[in-house]
């Protein structure tokens, strides 16, 4: 491939240069800013003097923050809504897709249209609640995990991954005597890895980040996921659940509001910082494959 060394391609890409460092700036600032606080001693927290850079290096706000009994619940809670939340999300996510990417499917351009038109148009708030109410739900893990268990564009760019599966594998598995299952669990779900790849991580990250679903339908704090918590520290300040004892190991200057909510942010990221690297070269080739077709 010729390499475009016109003065328009150099311009070009002296402007996307650009944009694309504005938005890793806008983007890495705020974790930055916000490990800095974690990082940094309360007396240059509460006089405002902590910017990028940790000032008065010390993990109090770390060993407070990890020795809390509420904080553990919660972050256990939020790995296991996620891990069967993301399970239930690709099951029936890669199962319907299958089904609709069959061109012999009865009804497919109706059922098409009919998912579709989730996408622009739900009951709202108040119905979903009674009907999470109403199937004895309410309270439980169950209400956070199954009102999104298919998200309709995730769907749609599976769907359109598998249609493009060529036509003479689905034949060569039917004249070695597959049935639709078999051709689904040994063919379809392999080959689809990239795109089921890529939405696995939009499903993990989104039930990782949930916290309105779980504030509507979790009323019992030892159900609350990691967010709600985040949530209380971070709108109504209130740490009166954080352990005691820390005063005593770490002496009289405590960490700040500012601290523990830092602290417990950064905790909150790690899983995901984790595992994003193992998934991220499927992303180019799951979205925009998935994405050649309507």
């Amino acid at each position: 491939m010729v390499e475009d060394k016109s003065i328009g391609s150099k311009v070009f890409n002296v402007i996307n240069g650009i944009i694309m460092a504005v938005i890793i700036a806008v983007t890495v600032y705020p974790l930055l800013y916000v490990l800095a606080l974690s990082l940094s001693s309360a007396e240059y927290v509460q006089a405002g003097l902590v910017n990028l850079i940790p000032k008065g290096f010390n993990l109090q706000a770390y060993k407070q923050v990890l020795g809390d009994e509420y904080f553990w619940k919660s972050y256990g809670n939020t790995v296991l809504y996620t891990v069967v939340g993301t399970t239930i999300n690709l099951v029936l996510t890669s199962t319907f897709a299958f089904c609709l990417s069959r061109k012999n499917l009865i009804f497919r351009k109706q059922l098409t249209v009919l998912i579709i038109f989730t996408m622009f148009f739900s009951g709202g708030i108040i119905p979903n609640f009674i009907l999470v109410k109403n199937l004895g739900i309410y309270n439980t893990m169950w209400a956070v995990v199954l009102p999104g268990a298919i998200n309709t564009y995730n769907m749609i760019i599976v769907r359109t991954f598998m249609q493009q599966l060529p036509e003479e594998i689905f034949e060569s598995g039917r004249i070695d005597g597959a049935n639709d299952l078999q051709l689904f669990a040994k063919i379809v779900v392999p080959l689809s890895k990239p795109a089921l790849a890529t939405i696995g991580l939009y499903y993990a990250v989104d039930h990782w980040n949930a916290y309105f679903y779980p504030m509507l339908y979790l009323k019992d704090k030892v159900n609350y996921p990691l967010q709600v918590l985040l949530k209380e520290m971070l709108v109504e300040q209130d740490f009166s659940n954080m352990s005691q004892s820390a005063a005593e190991i770490m002496g009289n200057i405590q960490p700040t509001t500012d601290m523990l909510m830092g602290a417990s942010i950064v905790i909150a990221l790690i899983p995901i910082l984790c595992v994003y690297p193992f998934i991220q070269r499927y992303f180019v080739q799951g979205v925009m494959i998935g994405s050649l077709k309507g």
